[in-house]
């Protein structure tokens, strides 16, 4: 009987459990999707919206200021979707079928009786860190048959609530900044629901608006005018007026994206005192207010400047600290009444080192103002200084002092820089990640600075960003994530993306991040044409990121190898295509906005790549003695006016000239690492030569940058190979100014040409094959004779006749066996380290990630690591080279390199290094320079292959934090490239 009992019971217990995980699975389903709106009628649902009238609001008076506007937010963005406006009442003394109400746990009277009354239960959001229930109540109060209930457990909470319907309905957080004008509905209804959100991945997510010169600044100075100058407080002639009325629009995105942290404008401004409503107003919109890695203890640097300069000079401890000591007491009794994430520490003015004589001087004088800072804060705001919020950025040099030992108390966060191109310098040990105050990441979207600016134009892919922040978070840099984004408009996708990592890092992964791509072009634009769109903004940034404009010259990709520049150049015509054929498709009220998302970000830089690559040609015709040369070089003057026009036409025509002064970044003219002062062609020394009124003909050849008629060398094709089926070009071409006939001919039949003969005006490109039927020698050489303008000149052609039988992997050819990371024949899995696909990441195609739990220790290849497999048919034995492009990340933990292991078939793996344990990235490190400029590494490992055949390649996993992008094996014909050789035939 017992027995029974127990059976009975533990069979009750299962059902429990089973139910209990259905409805958890439901639950957290609709917590993931929170696709609670609907256009159509819902049964048992809220309706916000239908036919002439909206259902009213209510908003407890009691409440957040911040609540409440941002209630008033809801209120007129259901009037931009239903053209009807919902009246906004601050008491519950009406009656009626539908009510939203929105109020903050312990603010909120509303919220308060709700939660007596136990219509909501809060017990799993009271007390958390912005957390937010939305829930439909039934008869929530007497006359009221339906709610809508936004619930916060602070006035973050409440506030990222409300903005969630907004985005529900169909108002995105771009509404305003790019125009993403919502779409019309008759009706709105929300289903029945209970969501929970919240806590957020990271405490405080937020923007920097740093490098934000010419750009931003012109635009809001032609938006919003001067600050007029003063004396108390000391402001200057000529300062845009970074006031009330812009911010606003700024705090409001943040926390639509669900953000609460901001560094502000700092080149020519001081937040506090260009407009004194700028600080409450941050307040009361909820966001934490902080200040750059430059300037500590709430103060601009020109706030300094403007009444120091001129007689103190810039700020300098060692000489005046009671100055800057009052300095600073000013600014934390100021602002203390106000939620600030408070920057410690100082640097030298202008982001340079503070004293010259190096880091050990810095050290202790810093170790000093650390202590009278803190100091100063338990006098002015909180006893207790733990209690207060404090940060120490570790940017460029102050890296160097925590290297070398100095160390702040364990309250204060440390604010870890990237390089300032997306790498992630250092990242917490498992010593670091108990310390109360945490860890962040200082990151990047566009960068003044060495060794080359970059603040036109998008080039973040976000898969870059998804691995270095998704390592941040995995290793416990999680208190803290600003990136610094001066330029502002043009970089919606990758800040929302970062914003959403920062709320829900796990959220996104690997293997959804072109989804989540695809999910934000459906909430800017609709499903229609989400899939084409997304394709689009992927690909453009993947090609900008690969070389960012700023860093193009005519010599960046090979004119004469693997058709690289000209299929760059394609690349983007066929991207611009596409984005301009969906252009009137678009809804005309979106098609402002797909203008600056989608179209034009492609257009431009589309503009740019041909530029170079046509001041390229430009370059080569002249070394070739081709009549061309002068067209190329009038086609450049003629593609810089274009791009002219086309930044013309974004500042003062499109959107009715709404974002003048956006286009003002130049973006043509580098010589150096400073932005020119405008676009020019300086940096592009244009040719031109002297046309003969004769007839001369020139021939070149694929692969070569030589021309014939040569002495000394002898003009041959690139070898062609049966099992790599392929073409190679013939370039004919005029160097006189007369035209001329040619004649193209071979001496053996398997040679074939699409063109034989012909006139010549300027040039004719010719592509040849091979009729691998009539090739009867396992080796076999042609040539190919072009005869015109009385000039007989002879190329050579090689086929292999190549077979191979039993493979499945890669073939080689033309010298090489060319691979992407993501094609292996096997990914072995070990003791839960892996390699993780990235889709979309790198210069080609995708990478493959080493990723190795929360562990920082070295793995073994053999024993403990990871492999990834590659099967190939060699051709070749003997010395060969393998050589793995890389991303340029760096090594993030301290003393430890970042290495990778090769091998091929059953011998020893080779162990490369990366990255030195010792490396410190900065201005000055060429090596680094060049993993930047260049958005690789290379790493080369030697071999000996016995015999040729089929071999097995492996890459072993040894430290986290490794992607390969693409592996060539190098069998003695690899040719100079930027992008390496197209990927081989694979059976």
């Amino acid at each position: 009987m017992i027995n029974r009992i127990a059976v009975f019971q533990y069979t009750i217990l299962c059902i429990f459990i089973l139910i209990f995980s259905i409805t958890d699975a439901i639950a957290k389903h609709v917590e993931d999707t929170l696709s609670i709106v609907s256009s159509q009628f819902v049964k048992s649902g809220v309706c916000l919206s239908s036919g002439k009238s909206s259902s009213p609001m209510y908003v407890s008076s009691e409440d957040y200021p911040g609540v409440i506007r941002a209630f008033t937010d809801l209120q007129n963005d259901i009037k931009r979707v239903t053209n009807i406006s919902p009246e906004v009442h601050h008491n519950m003394s009406f009656s009626n079928n539908d009510v939203v109400i929105a109020g903050t746990i312990g603010k909120s009277t509303i919220i308060e009786s709700l939660i007596k009354k136990g219509k909501i239960k809060v017990d799993d959001i009271s007390g958390r860190w912005e957390t937010f229930l939305i829930q439909v109540v039934k008869n929530p109060f007497p006359g009221i048959k339906k709610a809508l209930v936004i619930a916060g457990s602070d006035k973050r909470g409440t506030i990222y609530g409300i903005y969630e319907i907004s985005k529900q309905i169909g108002v995105s957080p771009w509404y305003w900044w790019a125009d993403v004008t919502p779409l019309h509905r008759d009706a709105l209804y929300v289903k029945p629901c209970r969501i929970v959100q919240g806590e957020p991945s990271v405490k405080y997510r937020g923007i920097f608006l740093n490098d934000e010169a010419p750009a931003l600044t012109n635009w809001v100075a032609w938006k919003f005018g001067m600050v007029t100058p003063g004396r108390n407080p000391p402001i200057p002639e000529g300062v845009a007026n970074y006031g009330h009325e812009f911010y606003s629009r700024i705090f409001e995105l943040i926390l639509r994206l669900r953000g609460n942290y901001l560094w502000p404008a700092m080149w020519n401004n001081a937040f506090n005192e260009d407009d004194s409503l700028n600080p409450a107003l941050a307040d009361e919109f909820g966001i934490v207010m902080g200040n750059s890695h430059q300037e500590p203890m709430l103060r601009a640097q020109k706030e300094w400047d403007r009444r120091y300069k001129k007689t103190l000079g810039s700020w300098n401890y060692a000489k005046y600290p009671d100055t800057i000591n009052s300095f600073w007491r000013e600014g934390i009794r100021r602002n203390r009444n106000f939620e600030s994430l408070i920057t410690m520490g100082l640097r030298g003015a202008d982001d340079t080192e503070m004293d010259p004589r190096g880091p050990e001087a810095n050290m202790h004088l810093l170790e000093k103002i650390v202590s009278q800072q803190r100091k100063i804060i338990a006098e002015e705001v909180n006893p207790d200084v733990t209690k207060v919020p404090q940060l120490w950025c570790l940017y460029k040099e102050v890296q160097d002092y925590y290297n070398r030992g100095m160390r702040v108390p364990d309250d204060v966060t440390l604010l870890w820089a990237e390089d300032n191109w997306g790498n992630i310098r250092r990242l917490p040990t498992p010593e670091e990640r108990n310390r109360i105050g945490g860890a962040g990441i200082y990151y990047h979207f566009d960068y003044h600075g060495g060794p080359r600016s970059y603040q036109w134009i998008n080039t973040n892919p976000v898969a870059k960003v998804w691995d270095q922040m998704s390592l941040a978070k995995q290793y416990g840099a999680d208190r803290v994530w600003i990136v610094n984004m001066g330029h502002f408009r043009g970089y919606e996708l990758p800040l929302e993306f970062f914003m959403t990592m920062a709320w829900g890092t796990d959220k996104i992964n690997a293997e959804t991040i072109s989804e989540y791509t695809e999910e934000w072009v459906s909430e800017q634009f609709g499903k229609e044409h989400a899939k084409e769109i997304a394709g689009i903004i992927r690909k453009y940034t993947m090609f900008n990121g690969r070389r960012k404009p700023e860093l193009l010259s005519p010599d960046t990709y090979s004119l004469v190898n693997y058709h690289e520049a000209e299929n760059v150049v394609k690349e983007y015509k066929i991207l611009l295509s596409e984005a301009e054929e969906i252009y009137p498709l678009i809804p005309e009220q979106l098609r402002d906005a797909y203008y600056q998302l989608v179209l034009f970000p492609v257009k431009a830089c589309s503009l740019v790549n041909d530029l170079y690559y046509t001041a390229g040609r430009n370059a080569l015709y002249a070394k070739q003695k081709r009549a061309m040369t002068n067209d190329m070089a009038a086609d450049v003057h003629r593609l810089f006016a274009e791009d002219t026009i086309l930044m013309g036409y974004y500042n003062r025509t499109f959107a009715g000239g709404k974002w003048n002064h956006f286009m003002d970044q130049t973006h043509l003219g580098y010589i150096n690492w400073a932005d020119p002062p405008s676009n020019s062609l300086r940096a592009i020394k244009l040719k031109t030569i002297s046309i003969g009124d004769t007839s001369l003909m020139g021939v070149a050849t694929e692969g070569s940058e030589e021309a014939w008629p040569a002495d000394s060398t002898v003009a041959v094709l690139p070898e062609f190979d049966r099992v790599n089926p392929q073409s190679h070009y013939i370039d004919i071409f005029n160097r006189g100014s007369i035209p001329f006939k040619y004649k193209l001919s071979s001496d053996c039949k398997w040679i074939i040409a699409d063109s034989t003969v012909g006139t010549i005006y300027k040039e004719r490109r010719v592509n040849i094959s091979v009729d691998w039927e009539k090739v009867s020698l396992k080796k076999d050489t042609a040539s190919v004779t072009i005869e015109g303008a009385g000039c007989k000149i002879k190329v050579l052609a090689v086929a292999f006749n190549s077979s191979v039988s039993g493979l499945t992997g890669f073939i080689e050819s033309g010298g090489c066996v060319s691979i992407e990371a993501q094609h292996f024949s096997k990914n072995i899995n070990a003791n839960g380290s892996r390699w993780q696909f990235l889709e979309d990441y790198g210069k080609t195609l995708s990478g493959m990630r080493a990723t190795n739990g929360n562990t920082i220790d070295s793995l073994i290849p053999g024993k403990n690591s990871p492999c990834l497999e590659y099967q190939m048919h060699l051709f070749t034995s003997g010395k060969i080279e393998v050589r793995l492009t890389l991303s340029p990340s760096l090594n993030c933990f301290p003393g430890k390199s970042l290495n990778v292991g090769v091998s091929f078939d059953n011998s020893d793996p080779q162990i490369l290094t990366v990255v030195p344990g010792d490396y410190f990235a900065h201005n000055g490190n060429l090596d680094w320079e060049k993993s930047v400029v260049y958005n690789a590494r290379i790493v080369v490992s030697k071999h000996n292959i016995e015999k040729e055949g089929n071999h097995t390649l492996k890459v072993w996993m040894i430290n986290p934090g490794v992607v390969i992008e693409k592996i060539v094996v190098d069998t003695g014909g690899v040719k100079e490239s930027y992008l390496g050789p197209p990927e081989s035939r694979r059976e």
